[in-house]
């Protein structure tokens, strides 16, 4: 069987998985990493959203074969770890605004928004209305007025 190696948040891994095999599954089945939620499978809802080398992606869409072992995969799980603190500020808003209900969808949203935060940034702009309307994350519960609070919250700490 094929092995597939690649960073996972800071820490080199292999995954012995044929090449096909999406890479949702080798993060949660493989490598116990369970902050990325199946929803769709179709990379529609993006319960998944995690990121690769920074950039949001939608690893139910990806196969394994895809990433390279230089490629930098960050879930939720690693998040924290990029800034130092027990909780990205993303994460910390996301609990000052009460945003999570069911609490499903979170973690792709929560990886969602600091990409887009990133990404404004990068484009040198402050996250704005057009930024939020790119974001395509479902939340059954429909808290979006609550995700765009805290965004906004958020993007000033980080």
């Amino acid at each position: 069987m094929p092995q597939h190696t690649f960073i996972l948040n800071g820490t080199q891994v292999t995954a012995e998985v044929d090449d096909d095999v999406r890479l949702l599954w080798v993060l949660r089945d493989v490598l116990g990493v369970t902050g990325p939620k199946y929803g769709c499978g179709l990379g529609v809802c993006q319960a998944c959203t995690s990121h690769i080398n920074g950039q949001a992606f939608n690893p139910c869409s990806v196969p394994v074969s895809a990433v390279q072992a230089t490629d930098q995969i960050t879930t939720i799980e690693g998040l924290p770890a990029t800034v130092g603190k027990d909780l990205h500020p993303m994460q910390q808003a996301w609990l000052d605004f009460d945003v999570a209900q069911c609490g499903y969808c979170q973690p792709g949203q929560i990886m969602a928004a600091v990409a887009k935060v990133r990404q404004a940034r990068a484009a040198g702009h402050e996250i704005g209305e057009a930024d939020f309307d790119e974001i395509r994350n479902i939340c059954r519960c429909g808290t979006y007025y609550r995700i765009r609070e805290a965004i906004t919250a958020a993007a000033k700490e980080f």
